[in-house]
């Protein structure tokens, strides 16, 4: 018996609301697991590549676990440390920055920064915030990022959680494949294939042009000597799927810092600003088309409402899978509007059920299903004749009592064997006497 619709979705349904209740419970313990898979989900390819060249998985992955460890760490030593304190004195500098603006625009517009005008009031009350609430914030966000992802589980928890995954990826998607529901395990397959696409296009090939747009912005701001010229094209190019955020905040930025450090040097100040076209111009003519491409679907505001849900349902477990989820729940949303537009809710028309599915027919040696039924045959003939014979012993036995009860025969002790009720049908025949 097939099991209804209905109780599969609540099946389901209930699956995923302990899937997302053991998320929100555990928190930041299974952290280091989902940054493993993660960083298991991202180098399999690479394996995969590597495989094909002639190693083997265990080569391959020793070497991918190495290559990644030695670039955790030179990040750490040589990038980490710069950036946040970069990050810190840009923090710092700011309100300083805000009251030379105002001090410039007092010497050329004095009749927009008269007491109580909003301009002015605006400009101090942004300067004291900043100024008390930007360290804080600073120091509360390394903080908490610190203290979810310890040392400890960067060092050791998370890379071997991503070894032993990756060593193992395919046969555990082999042997989730082989949990997937038989009736629909071909429209499963062909979605995870349509996340997977989504995903992976847009978490490898953004993180390429994050990559690439980090390294330009900070190299080429570093030689034209921007202070905190590191921190701003980090900043800008971790912005940049959003398409025009990442280089207006960083352009912003990093504008305002050239003005307040190259003032009366223009050539310097135009150099920031060519860096910036440069790099917009690159990301929208090359980098986004040729290495994330069009096909990927994850629509940037989509993605912002994922990370801001998941970031405050699950902090930040919640961050680290607002990405996955949002290209799940894209092509989710996609199949079931393009299922709503062949059912008979949007064309107002029955439509016709699908097709059945294939008989299966086995194939077996010549003779092999004769020779079964033959089998089957015999069978039945032979309990047809057992019935048929305790019938007939039953009707001699009537016949015998009878006989008996007429006096014709002498009473016996108990009741006669078949061997003596078939000798007395044989005696009793009609005809013999003559």
């Amino acid at each position: 018996m097939q099991l209804p619709v209905q109780k599969q979705i609540l099946y389901w349904g209930g699956a995923l609301a302990v899937l997302l209740l053991a998320l929100w419970g555990l928190g930041n313990a299974v952290t280091p697991f989902i940054m493993g898979a993660a960083v298991a989900y991202l180098f399999d390819p690479l394996a995969d590549r590597l495989e094909r060249l002639g190693l083997s998985r265990t080569a391959a992955v020793v070497i991918l676990t190495l290559c990644g460890l030695l670039l955790v760490v030179a990040l750490f030593l040589l990038l980490v440390p710069v950036l946040v304190r970069q990050t810190t004195a840009l923090i710092e500098t700011a309100p300083e920055m805000l009251q030379q603006l105002q001090q410039f625009l007092m010497t050329r517009f004095p009749e927009i920064f008269t007491e109580g005008n909003p301009v002015n009031t605006a400009l101090t009350n942004m300067g004291q915030q900043i100024s008390e609430r930007g360290g804080q914030l600073v120091s509360t966000v390394l903080g908490s990022v610190m203290g979810v992802v310890s040392m400890v589980m960067l060092i050791v928890i998370v890379p071997v959680v991503a070894f032993y995954l990756l060593l193992d990826w395919d046969n555990m998607v082999d042997r989730l494949d082989d949990l997937l529901p038989r009736e629909h395990a071909g429209t499963i397959r062909r979605l995870g294939h349509e996340i997977d696409a989504a995903l992976s296009g847009f978490v490898r090939g953004q993180g390429m042009v994050i990559l690439i747009l980090g390294t330009f912005y900070s190299v080429c701001l570093g030689l034209i000597g921007l202070p905190f010229g590191v921190a701003i094209g980090v900043i800008a190019a971790s912005l940049s799927f959003i398409p025009y955020v990442g280089v207006v905040i960083g352009g912003v930025t990093a504008i305002g810092v050239a003005l307040f450090s190259f003032w009366g040097e223009p050539v310097w100040i135009g150099a920031v600003i060519a860096v910036f076209v440069i790099g917009q111009v690159a990301e929208g003519n090359y980098l986004q088309p040729k290495i994330v491409g069009g096909h990927v679907g994850l629509h940037p505001v989509w993605l912002m409402l994922a990370l801001t849900v998941f970031g405050t349902l699950f902090g930040f477990v919640g961050l680290l899978i607002a990405v996955p989820a949002a290209a799940a729940l894209g092509v989710l949303v996609r199949f079931a509007v393009a299922r709503y537009k062949e059912s008979a809710l949007y064309t107002g028309r029955e439509v016709p059920s699908p097709p059945a599915p294939p008989t299966m027919v086995e194939l077996v040696p010549r003779g092999t299903t004769e020779r079964a039924r033959q089998l089957a045959q015999m069978s039945r003939d032979v309990a047809v004749a057992q019935i048929q014979r305790d019938e007939h012993l039953a009707h001699l036995l009537e016949e015998h009592q009878h006989r008996q009860e007429a006096g014709r025969i002498p009473d016996a002790e108990g009741p006669p064997s078949p061997s003596a009720l078939w000798t007395e049908a044989r005696e009793n025949l009609p005809g013999k006497d003559g």
